[in-house]
């Protein structure tokens, strides 16, 4: 393992945390006026363009790249389409943050159709992501301990992503904003899972490391 590869995990929880208090912040920034329950996580950000909600947006994607390698180097089964799920998650979020979308009753730019379709991309890759994920992880002895929250964490980013799917078509983005922010949080939870077990793992095999080494030099 690479120097460098060493600090992944680290970077991972560094950025995931950073994320999840910038996007908190960021919603007590904009316009007071809009009603989060109906205005999504983008569009309040727009209110306030340049704020810390991109910043956010943006580490939670290095952030889930970095995680991606930390899983790889400590052995995780994630090859395959997982792998691309993860990245699929990662980039979108990455072109979401750097791409605008427009302010709520405006009409829709190329700019803003692109923010859309990255943002379904990564609503829908991360989910998928944790259901394979959790059937791996069941016949994996490392990661077997948490193979039963990744599958109710797979559910409950299901049930989100059928919830707003409804509420953006037939429902009329009625409670969109309080629906985003609840599949948000599922999916945020399946990276804290995996940022704190991939810790978890590398932290005990570097205590394995330097045990044998202490004891073959003794």
């Amino acid at each position: 393992m690479s120097a460098i590869q060493r600090f992944y995990p680290l970077m991972a929880v560094v950025a995931i945390a950073f994320s999840v208090v910038a996007v908190i912040a960021g919603q007590l920034g904009p316009d007071a006026t809009l009603d989060w329950l109906n205005v999504t996580i983008s569009e309040y950000a727009v209110a306030d363009r340049g704020g810390i909600t991109e910043a956010g947006m943006m580490a939670l994607g290095l952030g889930s790249l970095a995680l991606l390698g930390a899983l790889r180097s400590t052995g995780a089964p994630v090859r395959g389409l997982p792998e691309w799920l993860l990245r699929i998650w990662s980039g979108a979020l990455i072109v979401a943050a750097i791409v605008p979308t427009v302010p709520l009753g405006l009409d829709m730019t190329t700019e803003a159709q692109v923010h859309r379709y990255v943002s379904v991309a990564a609503f829908v890759a991360l989910p998928a992501a944790a259901a394979l994920l959790a059937s791996r992880f069941a016949a994996n002895r490392d990661w077997k301990p948490v193979a039963r929250t990744m599958e109710w964490l797979a559910l409950a980013g299901g049930f989100g992503l059928a919830a707003i799917t409804y509420v953006a078509l037939p429902g009329d983005r009625v409670m969109i904003g309080l629906v985003e922010r609840v599949l948000l949080a599922s999916e945020v939870a399946v990276l804290v899972v995996l940022a704190a077990w991939v810790v978890r793992l590398a932290w005990a095999k570097r205590v394995q490391f330097l045990t044998y080494h202490n004891f073959l030099t003794s």
